[in-house]
């Protein structure tokens, strides 16, 4: 029989707490969501209401370690069963659940050990699955995570890390995935979670007590109505269950295709380091965190809203973070608008650059055809033989210097004489002595 669980849907108020566990059932990898609040505030209902809402797994029949098809082969688990990997397989769809890891559990309850039943009874050497077998692929829920003893953390860290845990024990080893979505709870109050878990849970909430009446009355009329009876309780949020679902399962689907441009990511490392976070963990969560609420709001690209959204939920609330993003991002926009406007100008001087070049280029070449036609020109002019091994061209002789120079000619051969020296001046203003 199915144990009643009161409804995700039926939750009233809390959203960061839902939102944060809507997140990590989307995308498991962004870490696992630390719940900080007092008691009685609604944590522990929450996530087991999670795992009632999420769509069956499917899994080997008879896998201890809840693994599908895949891991079953590549983990050789069906060695734990006695089978060969050639043996058929049967699958089947299991709900998701939630398991516990108590604050007194030994490692050996963690991490799994020996059958001492199959030992003494049957005579054979085999391992009984721990907590993190159960975990693979479902919740694992730890209570009071800040009072978890050192030794188990550092098992949880290592499975978290690596998806992966190892048992070894009586010279039996075996390897089997272990990937959960990890939720811890804690009380402030009782001592703080130790640095280097908290590093590694992806996403923190500060959860409080309600204030408002109305919706303090809305809790107890709805907690009032699933104890009378459960069954109409929950039939009566089942659209809104199915709703959540079919939405988280599409999320799922687009995870993958969800794209950030470089202006987030700038926005995302420079809030870090204005916020003070070591390391890199925080821009990995946030950036994680936006892909996953933009594929959850069915959105390809993230938006300045989705953005936002995850750096409040990995970094903590802070009332001026809307202030500090838009600063950045107006710093980001006005350093992208000064590059335009260089751009610009570069482009612009080369234009006019290119633009005198060219008119250069123009003249020059004109030049030239100018020189080549006149020496081509020069070539071809007749000259005219004006004695004494002198010449002239054609084109810049005057038609009086042969008239004159005939003229004196003709009188010398006639043996004529000149009558005074005025005519042979006369003469020798027509004619260029030296051209003789």
């Amino acid at each position: 029989m199915k144990k009643n669980v009161f409804p995700f849907t039926a939750i009233v108020a809390q959203e960061k707490i839902k939102k944060a566990l809507i997140l990590n059932a989307i995308n498991p990898s962004i870490g696992g969501v630390l719940i900080k609040g007092d008691r009685g505030t609604g944590k522990t209902t929450a996530v087991r209401a999670l795992a009632d809402l999420l769509p069956k797994i499917e899994v080997v029949e008879n896998c201890a370690f809840n693994c599908d098809e895949s891991s079953y082969k590549e983990f050789e688990l069906f060695k734990a069963n006695g089978k060969l990997a050639s043996d058929e397989i049967s699958l089947v769809e299991k709900p998701m659940k939630v398991v516990e890891l108590p604050l007194g559990a030994t490692e050996d309850r963690v991490l799994g050990s020996l059958d001492i039943e199959k030992a003494l009874h049957e005579g054979i050497k085999a391992l009984e699955p721990g907590i993190l077998a159960q975990a693979n692929r479902n919740i694992l829920y730890i209570d009071e995570i800040n009072l978890l003893d050192d030794n188990l953390v550092d098992i949880l860290l290592d499975a978290a890390a690596y998806g992966v845990n190892i048992i070894e024990r009586e010279g039996i080893s075996i390897s089997h995935p272990s990937e959960f979505i990890l939720v811890g709870t804690m009380n402030p109050e009782e001592g703080e979670l130790r640095g280097q878990l908290s590093d590694r849970i992806g996403l923190e909430i500060q959860v409080k007590a309600i204030l408002d009446i109305d919706e303090r009355i809305l809790i107890m009329k709805r907690r009032e109505e699933f104890e009378k009876n459960p069954i109409l309780f929950n039939k009566n949020f089942e659209k809104d269950q199915k709703s959540l679902q079919n939405k988280i399962v599409e999320a799922i689907k687009i995870l993958g295709n969800v794209e950030i441009n470089g202006t987030f990511l700038e926005i995302i490392a420079k809030i870090t380091l204005e916020l003070g976070s070591e390391g890199h963990r925080s821009d990995i969560s946030i950036l994680k965190t936006a892909k996953t609420i933009a594929a959850f709001n069915q959105h390809l690209k993230v938006s300045d809203s989705d953005l936002e959204e995850a750096i409040s939920l990995v970094l903590g609330e802070d009332n001026l973070l809307s202030q500090r993003i838009q600063k950045i991002k107006n710093a980001i926009e006005k350093r992208e608008e000064l590059n335009e406007d260089g751009e610009k100008i570069n482009e612009t001087f080369q234009d006019l650059l290119n633009d005198k070049l060219q008119k250069i280029n123009e003249k020059l070449d004109q030049s030239m055809v100018k020189d080549e036609n006149h020496h081509k020109s020069k070539e071809n002019t007749e000259h005219v033989d004006l004695g004494n091994n002198k010449s002239k061209e054609l084109n810049f002789l005057d038609d009086s210097d042969f008239e004159a120079k005939d003229d004196f000619e003709s009188k010398i051969n006639e043996g004529e004489r000149l009558e005074n020296f005025n005519e042979i001046e006369s003469l020798e203003r027509k004619i260029d002595i030296k051209k003789f």
